[in-house]
């Protein structure tokens, strides 16, 4: 997401660009920041150098996540469900962006609270992201009987 800014001052406007930059790893990791300068490669640079230092590590279940759960932060609530294998991300374009740098191919969400605004959104979808529990590992019936066998 590119933003084009202008500052009016007395000698007239000062246009700058912000960028709002995602990367990953494309496994289980990703980070977000927003870099500002006077041209929109500068500021892309910028996003990214500021973004690889603020990486997080998501908790992921197979393709999608392991429970569904809401994120808020600003006037922007987004909810976030995991889906079955084969659905896809069906988000919007920021979340989208999150998923796929983050590996998670399979998820549903919906922006709950009014604002689509894109920095908000990105907010909420890591504060959500950041407050997953680790999945339960699955036990099958098996190992469950060879568990009560030894004791």
């Amino acid at each position: 997401f590119i933003n084009r800014v202008t500052k009016v001052t007395k000698g007239g406007k000062n246009l700058g660009f912000t960028a709002l930059v995602v990367v990953g790893d494309g496994s289980s990791k990703a980070g977000f920041a927003l870099g500002k300068a006077n041209e929109v490669a500068d500021a892309i640079r910028k996003g990214i150098k500021r973004a690889r230092k603020n990486i997080f590590v998501i908790k992921k279940k197979e393709t999608t996540i392991p429970h569904q759960i809401y994120g808020k932060f600003g006037a922007v609530k987004i909810f976030l469900k995991p889906a079955l294998k084969g659905t896809g991300v069906i988000a919007c374009g920021p979340v989208r962006a999150i998923c796929e740098c983050a590996g998670i191919k399979d998820i549903l969400t919906k922006i709950v609270m009014k604002s689509t605004n894109a920095i908000n959104v990105v907010k909420a979808t890591f504060v959500a992201l950041n407050n997953l529990k680790e999945p339960k590992s699955a036990i099958t019936p098996a190992q469950a009987n060879n568990d009560e066998q030894e004791k």
